[in-house]
Formats: C-alpha cells, structure tokens, sequence
C-alpha cells in the first residue's frame, strides 16, 4: 500500500483515542472503524442495561455511532471522546426510554447467564437473582437507571455521570443514593 494517508488495520489499533478521532475527522475510515470496534462492546453493553432490550440496544448504539461520525467536527477536544460517546449513548438510551410504553419487558443479557457446568440448582438460582434485578432495574426512573448502570456497571465517576445526564454532581449522588436504596430492599432477599 505504501506511505500514504491510509493506515493499515494494525496501525489503527495501536493508536490513541485523540489520534483517532483527528484522523478520522479528516476523513480517513479506517481511523473511525477502529474507534467503532474498540467502544462498541461497551457501548451496547451499557445501551442493553439502561433500555433492556436487545433490539433497543443494537439500534441505539448504532444511531450513536452514526451521530458521532457525522458530529466529529463538533468535538473541541479529541481526547474527551469516549465521555462524549457515553453522554452520546446515555442520551440516546434516555430518549428510547422515554419514548416506550411503561414497563416494557426486558430481555437479559445472554452473557450474564451462569456458566453451562454450573450446577443446576445454582444456575436457577443465579437465573432467579438476575431476573429480580432486571425487575427492579426496570422499576427504577431511567434517570435514576443511567446513574446506577454508569457507576457500578461501567465504573463512571459523578462528574462524568453529571456530565453524560446532563445534571449535577449533587443529582446523580441522590438519584444513586434512591437506586441502591430500592434495589437493596428489592435485593434484600438474594443475600
């Protein structure tokens, strides 16, 4: 292929983020398709927790993969892309949320299921439990959900949480605070 202006498969991968972006602000696809594959795992897994549907999930992160490839230019700091693309994903989630009928089913993330050579009686426990927190995930406001799946899921600090909601650091404390207080009564009875 040469020197040019595309990079190879292996070059992209070893690039950082703000590299990356710049480049695939300038156009170069390769750049972007290697951001895609490196946040889209936990793009969906974070879309699959807040909205609990397979389906809602895939079209969500798709819709934000979408959004942000046609926004690079709005980006001022190209290595504060992965909180955008949080903020991007949370946003999008919150608006499928708000656009759903109340308590819509929910569907469990196949990969949270217990392992095969479980015990049986284990593996329905663990079924049980999972059910349960589904359940009360499902309870829970979407705002309230965001802040819960973006701290304990994903392990975003309050700022970063504030920033992806579009709140206060004093909101998401209380909105966490109201999650893991209904979630523990919920809870309470699986320890």
């Amino acid at each position: 292929m040469g020197g040019g202006v595309r990079m190879g498969v292996a070059e992209a991968a070893a690039l950082d983020d703000a590299t990356l972006v710049a480049r695939s602000r300038d156009g170069d696809m390769r750049a972007y398709e290697q951001l895609v594959r490196r946040y889209q795992g936990p793009m969906y897994r974070l879309a699959l927790r807040i909205v609990g549907s397979t389906g809602d999930a895939e079209d969500a992160v798709q819709d934000v993969f979408l959004t942000a490839w046609r926004r690079l230019g709005q980006l001022n700091d190209d290595g504060a892309f992965l909180g955008w693309l949080y903020r991007t994903t949370t946003n999008q989630c919150l608006n499928v949320l708000r656009k759903r009928k109340p308590h819509a089913d929910t569907e469990l993330d196949e990969h949270e299921s217990p392992a095969p050579r479980t015990r049986p009686d284990r593996a329905v426990e663990v079924n049980a439990q999972l059910d349960a927190l589904q359940a009360a995930l499902r309870d829970l406001t979407p705002e309230q959900r965001a802040c819960w799946v973006l701290r304990e899921v994903h392990g975003r600090s309050y700022d970063e949480i504030a920033e992806a909601i579009g709140t206060t650091q004093q909101s998401v404390r209380g909105r966490l605070a109201r999650a893991r207080a209904q979630l523990a009564e919920v809870m309470a009875p699986w320890r």
